[in-house]
């Protein structure tokens, strides 16, 4: 397959990212974002699904992290949708379980142009550290948005909310690596009856 990576650059009034995806990468993470959970979220995806990242972001985070975690989430998605082009030779869909300790989490996805979210994490505390959990909805509804993916995450047990965000994170780059792995049975066409994704 092609070299399969994305660059995005994002300027708005609130912040200004960076974002460089190579999907046939060792699972290195380059990020500084200003939101330090985040970033050890985001060193999971890398590491669990095999692509190299490199994010920068300068946000408004004394303000609040929201826009900081929303714009990163959006530009990750451009640069994925980048990455992978019209997705010809793809598997399309992935999905893995991942436990942590007592924490179980599921991700299930579709490279399939459509984007969805359904996110069930009943997470037990409102902060994990200075990090709103509900900034993790947040974040993966503006990835799936911008990379034009279906994904369903699932939050399926667990007590401590670090262990519980930290398993989803992976779940999601475990299932990202398989969905966007080349299909040898494929030869290189679109997964699609459409013929398009």
């Amino acid at each position: 397959m092609a070299n399969r990576t994305g660059e995005v650059e994002r300027a708005t009034g609130e912040t200004e990212v960076r974002v460089r995806v190579d999907l046939d990468g060792t699972g290195t993470a380059e990020i500084a974002c200003g939101v330090p959970f985040l970033e050890h979220m985001l060193a999971q995806v890398a590491r669990h699904g095999g692509l190299d990242l490199s994010i920068y972001a300068d946000g408004d985070t004394h303000v609040d992290d929201h826009h900081t975690v929303e714009d990163v989430g959006i530009a990750l998605g451009q640069a994925l949708a980048a990455a992978w082009g019209d997705k010809a030779g793809i598997s399309r869909y992935g999905y893995a379980y991942v436990p942590l300790d007592e924490a179980l989490a599921r991700a299930v996805l579709d490279l399939s142009g459509r984007p969805g979210l359904v996110c069930a994490a009943e997470l037990p505390r409102e902060r994990i550290g200075q990090f709103d959990t509900e900034l993790v909805e947040e974040f993966f509804r503006a990835v799936t948005s911008h990379a034009a993916v279906t994904a369903h995450l699932d939050v399926l047990r667990g007590r401590n909310a670090h262990h519980m965000v930290e398993c989803l994170f992976k779940a999601f780059g475990r299932a990202l690596r398989q969905a966007a792995a080349p299909d040898e049975r494929a030869a290189g066409s679109v997964p699609s009856t459409k013929g398009t994704l």
